[in-house]
Formats: structure tokens, C-alpha cells, sequence
């Protein structure tokens, strides 16, 4: 049996509004309750509304560490992917979301980090440092996130090309990366619309890929990247 340690939390001496915008944010046992409560309903909706269809489901990871990427059209594609996972690690699950659209106004901060448990990364300065940050936890803590390599949502469905930045975050890494492939959401919620039509979706997973032979320079990012979006690709309905 290991011996088990104190260790206080990364974020103790954070105010409640710097709590919310830190990488290094822990769940209290209200955020756990909300993230539950959260989770539970969102499944609900989707699967009512959406009829919500997972295939390959058996290529989800049980417990992190682990990334999952993929198409990125839609408001509604952090809550897609995050629905099948397990709750038993909802806490340790992370969306990561861009600082501007998510981090800026209280009111949506409070959503982004209580709720959906997401991670702000400013998609104008995603510097090598932050980056690194990411990766670390990452690594040491272990948790999951809930990525988008192409920087932003798609304006007109079609996937954009993926950033080398997801790169930075596994070349030379053991973590686990899988690919999906959202399909319908852009249909249900395209930027611009406020409130979702009764679309069908679906989310088609794929085998995890692991990029720990890959060296951590700027060939390796791209590579990476180039592999993912290719791995998404396939996962494309025909």
C-alpha cells in the first residue's frame, strides 16, 4: 500500500476570480457537484435532442492521461466529446477554450470553469511558455483535454488546417492522443446561432495515436499536426 501524502492544492492561494482563469485549477467539492449535475444534463439534452450516436466508443481512454482532438464547427463540440467519457474522472477532464470568447466576461467565466470545467488559452499569444504548462500538467497530474487544432470554429463547416501548437503539447510524450470526428453540429449550431435546431450528430472515434518517437522541435509540431488532421480526416463520413 502506498503512503499516502498531504499536498495542498496548486490554486489554495488564488482569489475565486484568479482561480478561474489559472491552468493550475483544482476542483472543490462544489465544482465537483456542478461538473456532475452539468455532465448528467448535457447528456441528457444530446441524446434527446441530438440523438446522439458514438462510434468506436471503445477507443476512449478509461483514465487520463489522455487528449482527444478533433473538427472544430460549433459552439457545441466540447460538450459533444466530453458527454461519452466517464464521470467517475469528470474533475480530472479539461475543454480547452479560447481566453477571449470564454475568459473575458464574469458571467461566462464562471460557465466555462464551474460548468464545463474548461481552460482558457489566449489564441493570440499561445506562447511556447503556456504551452509547456499545458503539457506539464499534462503529464505530472495526470488529467485529459478536450482540444481543437485548428484554433478556432470553422465558418462554413469545413475543417481548417491544425496548428502546430497541439505538437508542443505531445511530441516526445507517451500521453495518448485520439482523433474524432464531430458530424451534425455545425448543421444544429453554426457560429452565429444562439440556440441549437434539432439536428442529428454524431461523433466517430478513432484509435489513439502516441507521438513519444517524435522530437519536440518545431518539424516534430508539424508533423504531428499533419498526422491528426489526417487521423480526423478519415473519420469523415464518405
Amino acid at each position: 500500500m502506498s503512503q499516502w501524502t498531504f499536498e495542498p492544492a496548486h490554486d489554495l492561494t488564488l482569489s475565486r476570480s484568479e482561480r478561474r482563469g489559472s491552468l493550475r485549477r483544482e476542483s472543490d467539492l462544489f465544482e465537483t457537484g456542478c461538473h456532475l449535475a452539468w455532465a448528467l444534463g448535457v447528456r441528457t439534452y444530446l441524446k434527446l435532442w441530438h440523438g446522439l450516436t458514438v462510434e468506436g466508443r471503445e477507443h476512449l481512454p478509461a483514465k487520463p492521461p489522455f487528449v482527444i482532438v478533433a473538427n472544430h464547427a460549433s459552439h457545441l463540440d466540447a460538450l459533444l466529446l466530453a458527454a461519452p467519457l466517464p464521470l467517475t474522472i469528470r474533475d480530472q477532464v479539461f475543454a480547452v477554450a479560447a481566453e477571449d470568447v470564454f475568459f473575458q466576461k464574469t458571467s461566462r467565466a464562471v460557465l466555462a470553469s464551474t460548468f464545463i470545467n474548461a481552460l482558457p488559452i489566449s489564441r493570440r499569444r499561445a506562447t511556447p511558455k503556456a504551452l509547456a504548462e499545458f503539457r506539464q500538467r499534462l503529464v505530472e497530474e495526470p488529467c485529459a483535454y478536450i482540444l481543437f487544432p485548428e484554433g478556432g470554429r470553422s465558418r462554413d463547416g469545413q475543417m481548417m488546417d491544425f496548428k502546430p501548437g497541439i505538437g508542443m503539447m505531445l511530441a516526445a510524450s507517451s500521453v495518448p492522443v485520439v482523433p474524432c470526428h464531430i458530424n451534425g453540429a455545425f448543421e444544429a449550431c453554426p457560429a452565429g446561432r444562439k440556440l441549437p435546431l434539432r439536428r442529428p450528430i454524431t461523433i466517430r472515434v478513432g484509435p489513439a495515436l502516441v507521438f513519444a518517437d517524435v522530437a519536440n522541435q518545431r518539424t516534430g509540431w508539424e508533423d504531428i499536426a499533419g498526422r491528426l488532421q489526417e487521423a480526423v480526416q478519415q473519420l469523415a463520413p464518405a
